[in-house]
Formats: structure tokens, C-alpha cells, sequence
């Protein structure tokens, strides 16, 4: 189902608005190079600083501008799971194909309270769900016995995007989950050591980017040949080596995508622009790539 590249699609603003002629451009680049899927509204696209009709507005566009192209994962998590559902109908009656749902951030639940989230949003809707666990951003990892408990209880809970930075979490998964359970990597630099253990694919940044590169990637590690997905990932690993150091994401990808005139580099507060001496740094490795 969710085997491949996902790109966690950027958000672009123009005075303060969303950029929608640019977001066009953005899901046909990523179509037209090979990717599986696109991901609105996540961490990259800047969910946090969308309002609750500028979230809908960009799943609906991306529904739109997709034209049934490939997956359509919106992401409708929060850390109140009566929003989160609600979000999640309305994604659906948008025409989204799938949910990416975040762990719940701030409140801390206990893994009982995880469970009942989760179980509350995946009866919800019809639609498979992709769980993401990012406890470096939310405060909490989603724990293997509740995702052992969410896999028996919910079967439209399909795939889980790790982000916790341990490809050995992806071995003990493994262990103990349906073998059809999809785990996908949240970071670039990890997709191949991910793959190598059983993961299936990645929910990327860098793709925004570099879509077919990404794409061809983690096609040929689907395909087995693991030297030739290598040779990709040695190649362009300065590049997400630098989204990781420069900033927090998404300020690094929006600056490159600014930079290869994809769109504006405009953030939205609290987030800030690239100081200009980490901007000079991300050109030069942007040149010495080609990518510019």
C-alpha cells in the first residue's frame, strides 16, 4: 500500500497567503519524477501555522492538483483527538487517500491514552492510516505494545512513519508486528539503513527536491540491489547531512526550494528565514551537487 516515496510536500506562502499556483507546480514536479505519494499538511508543510480553513484548503488543492496520480496522504494529527477526527472526515470528503496521524504532542498521554487516540481516529474514517512517531518533536514515542495492540484492534491502521532515529526499533517492529505492516523511514539519511532491516520506503523532505533521485533511491532497494540505492544515497547525503545541521526543518528545504525557484522563501512565524552565512552554505552545497 504505502511502499515508496512520499514527499512531505512544503507549504509555499506568498504575502502571507498560501502560494496556490506554486503548490501546483510542486505536486506536478513530484508527480512527473516518479513519487508514490505526496503528504500535505505535515511537519513540512507547516501544519502548525495553518489555520483550520487554510489545513483543509491545502488538502483539497493537493487532492485537486494530484488528479489521481498517486497517494494523497493528508496529515490530520493533533493533540486533541476530537480534532483530529474531525479533520480526518473532512480530509476524507476531500478525496485524500490515506491519513497520516502524528502522536499526540504537548499533553503527554499515557500509552493507554495513545491507544484510545488512535483507535478513536482509525474508526473514523474508512481511509488506511500511516501512524508517525517523532518523539524528538512531540514528547512521546509511540510504544511497540501499543502499536501491537492499535495493528490487532484497527485494520485500516496499515504503516508507521518512524522518525525516532533507531534503525534497530525497525528490527524489533518487525519481531512483532503483522508481517503487512508497513514501516517507512521520517528521515533521508536513514531510508537505506531502514530498508536494509525491512522498511519499506520513506515520507521525505529532501524529495521535495530532488523527487526522482529519492524515487529511483528507493526503487532500486525495493528491487534488492542495495548498491546501486547506495550509490544514490552516498551521492546526495551532503544534502540531507545540511538539512539536519542548518536548521529546523522545514527552514532548510523551504530556503533550497527558494533557491532552485520552486517558490518564495517565506515562512511563517515562529519559523525565520536562513541566517545568510547557513544560506551561503546551502547554495555551495546545492552548486557542488549540480542541483543549481
Amino acid at each position: 500500500m504505502f511502499a515508496g516515496t512520499h514527499t512531505a510536500i512544503i507549504t509555499p506562502f506568498r504575502n502571507g497567503q498560501i502560494d496556490e499556483p506554486a503548490l501546483k507546480k510542486l505536486i506536478d514536479f513530484q508527480f512527473d519524477n516518479g513519487v508514490t505519494g505526496v503528504v500535505p499538511c505535515g511537519t513540512t508543510g507547516e501544519s502548525p501555522t495553518l489555520d483550520y480553513d487554510e489545513h483543509e484548503r491545502v488538502i483539497q488543492l493537493t487532492v485537486e492538483y494530484a488528479r489521481g496520480r498517486g497517494i494523497v496522504m493528508a496529515g490530520t494529527g493533533s493533540n486533541s483527538t476530537r480534532e483530529a477526527v474531525e479533520m480526518t472526515q473532512e480530509a476524507e470528503a476531500a478525496g485524500a487517500t490515506a491519513i497520516l496521524q502524528v502522536a499526540p504532542y504537548y499533553n503527554k498521554p499515557t500509552p493507554e491514552g495513545l491507544f484510545q487516540h488512535f483507535k478513536s481516529v482509525a474508526e473514523s474514517t474508512r481511509l488506511p492510516i500511516m501512524l508517525y512517531s517523532i518523539p524528538g518533536r512531540c514528547g512521546i514515542e509511540i510504544g511497540l505494545d501499543v502499536l501491537v495492540r492499535l495493528a490487532e484492534a484497527c485494520p485500516n491502521i496499515r504503516s508507521i512513519k518512524e522518525a525516532g532515529g533507531n534503525p534497530e526499533r525497525v528490527s524489533q517492529m518487525k519481531q512483532i508486528l503483522p508481517p503487512d505492516f508497513e514501516i517507512l523511514s521520517g528521515d533521508d539519511g536513514l531510508t537505506l539503513p531502514f530498508m536494509a532491516v525491512g522498511g519499506v520506503g520513506v515520507v521525505s523532505v529532501a524529495s521535495n527536491l530532488i523527487p526522482k533521485q529519492i524515487s529511483d533511491m528507493v526503487k532500486l532497494a525495493l528491487g534488492g540491489d542495495f548498491t546501486g540505492a547506495g550509490k544514490i544515497h552516498q551521492q546526495y547525503y551532503p544534502l540531507f547531512a545540511a538539512f539536519l545541521k542548518l536548521s529546523t526543518n522545514p527552514i532548510p528545504i523551504k530556503a533550497a526550494m527558494a533557491l532552485a525557484g520552486h517558490c518564495a522563501n517565506e515562512l511563517r512565524l515562529p519559523m525565520t528565514a536562513l541566517e545568510d552565512a547557513k544560506m551561503a552554505e546551502l547554495k555551495a552545497t546545492l552548486e557542488k551537487l549540480g542541483i543549481l
